[in-house]
């Protein structure tokens, strides 16, 4: 029995034994999918977190701007660039995945596919531009300029501030665009003593830097708060926006504790036409689940033990390699990967300010069960079927593919009516027996039966009763004479 898996890129095959399907294929559902997405690594260990923000910017890069709030005021050596391929490798490996299965061929079960084809395709800037004086910046704005670097194509400022009005008027009038409604964004930040990491693209050093897209940012700090401020990434914010999280930790799963963590669907059976779709249908699955959970949940897509020294399986079925020790250090794992383990926790979060109005908080749980989004398809076994127990076979094929369409209804929502050819190609396939088309079957007694007399006795028995019960019934009533 052969077993195949494919993604972008990569086709792997080896035996497998005791399963009964012949060979399937992976595609995933990655975080390109959705529109107005961010992504964001978070490892944590005790009250020490690195985050890594990916940008996905797309524009003039001095229109680029970044503000991050911090517990602390950072150090150049907490601030570094790291390379973005790091996002995709997560992305890749955490995504949900479409899992395709072959049935065999009750007609031929010794029959190895070798001749398949398994070629199938996956659908699958100088100085900043300081105007004011840092004394007129004290005195006019109460900002405070904490600290000043340079990293790669980034300048970057820490600030501190004492109003959220002078915090803004500062951001705008040394160049930065910011939302109109920051003001009401920015206060809860600054009553609670934070600081501002404060990011702009120098368009020069990009130029000479020979790169095209921007590299992630990469901080880390001590803080007893594990949170990921959103709030001011929703101030000009038109509609709802996605978020994936990638969140790295030696002990279990990362949860968020402000909002209810679920679990994406799984593990649920789709008709075969849905390979050729699986990001339509991932995207209006999320929408739906998304709605039914009323838009302010948090969502398991994935979570693993993805330790290097962990020879475990890290996933079922893997759609490529797991990330390996130089894709753990990007991400910001700064633990000893031989020592220690690694658990990684992919959630998805779509927020909008009516529904998310706080910042999120997690915490780091004991938790270590695996979860992945996963959806499977079974293909018809090939070759002839006309033998009794395949005809049999796709009597049973018929109501899978119904409850198949059903799944898929509930899934995306999807009006699956028009879907009925998928249960009818199979249905078609089934042979009538045709000595026994239009004829009437006689009514038959079988008096051979060991047990007929008995049923006999206890039919007249019953019979006797019920004519005595009327007999009784129908008896004249005498009054005694006086």
């Amino acid at each position: 029995m052969k077993k195949l898996v494919l993604s972008v890129g990569l086709v792997a095959a080896m035996f497998v034994q005791g399963l009964p399907f012949c060979g399937f294929y992976v595609a995933k559902a990655d975080a390109n999918l959705f529109n107005k997405k961010s992504q964001v690594i978070l490892v944590r260990d005790g009250n020490y977190t690195v985050v890594t923000m990916s940008s996905d910017f797309q524009g003039d890069v001095k229109d680029f701007a970044m503000v991050v709030p911090v517990p602390t005021v950072l150090q150049r050596h907490d601030i570094k660039t790291v390379n973005p391929n790091v996002f995709s490798k997560l992305d890749s490996y955490s995504g949900p995945r479409l899992v395709e299965y072959f049935d065999e061929n009750p007609c031929a079960p010794k029959l190895y596919y070798d001749n398949m084809d398994y070629s199938m395709s996956v659908q699958e800037v100088s100085s900043m531009n300081r105007t004011p004086s840092m004394s007129k910046a004290k005195k006019e704005y109460k900002v405070t300029i904490e600290a000043e670097y340079k990293v790669d194509e980034y300048d970057i400022l820490i600030l501190s501030a004492k109003e959220s009005d002078g915090l803004k008027r500062w951001l705008m009038d040394n160049g930065y665009k910011i939302p109109q409604q920051a003001e009401e964004v920015l206060d809860p930040y600054i009553k609670f003593n934070l600081k501002f990491f404060v990011v702009k693209v120098n368009a020069e050093r990009l130029k000479a830097s020979g790169i095209e897209t921007l590299k992630p940012l990469q901080i880390k700090y001590e803080s007893s708060k594990f949170m990921l401020p959103i709030r001011l990434g929703m101030a000009n914010a038109s509609g709802e926006q996605d978020m994936i999280v990638y969140a790295l930790t030696k002990t279990g799963r990362v949860e968020c504790t402000n909002y209810r963590t679920v679990k994406i669907p799984t593990d649920r059976n789709i008709p075969t036409f849905v390979k050729d779709r699986f990001g339509e249908f991932y995207v209006d699955l999320f929408e739906k689940e998304f709605q039914h959970q009323g838009k302010n949940a948090v969502f398991l897509e994935y979570a693993w033990n993805v330790s290097p020294n962990w020879n475990g399986m890290k996933c079922d079925p893997c759609v490529g390699n797991p990330p390996i020790f130089d894709d753990l250090a990007q991400a910001g794992v700064f633990w000893n990967m031989n020592a220690e383990q690694v658990f990684f926790t992919r959630l998805h979060v779509r927020y909008a300010r009516d529904k998310f109005p706080q910042d999120l908080l997690f915490q780091v749980t004991p938790n270590r069960e695996n979860f992945q989004g996963r959806y499977v398809m079974t293909h018809l076994a090939q070759g002839n079927l006309d033998c009794d127990s395949g005809q049999q076979y796709l009597h049973t094929v018929v109501d899978r593919s119904r409850k198949e369409l059903d799944e898929l209804a509930v899934l995306t929502g999807w009006d699956t009516k028009k879907y009925e050819w998928y249960v009818q190609q199979h249905q078609s396939r089934i042979k009538e027996d045709k000595t026994k088309r239009n004829t009437v079957l006689p009514i038959t007694i079988d008096t051979k039966k060991p047990n007929d007399w008995w049923a006999k006795v206890v039919f007249s028995l019953s019979l006797i009763a019920f004519i005595i019960a009327l007999l009784v019934m129908a008896k004249p009533k005498y009054k005694p004479v006086a």
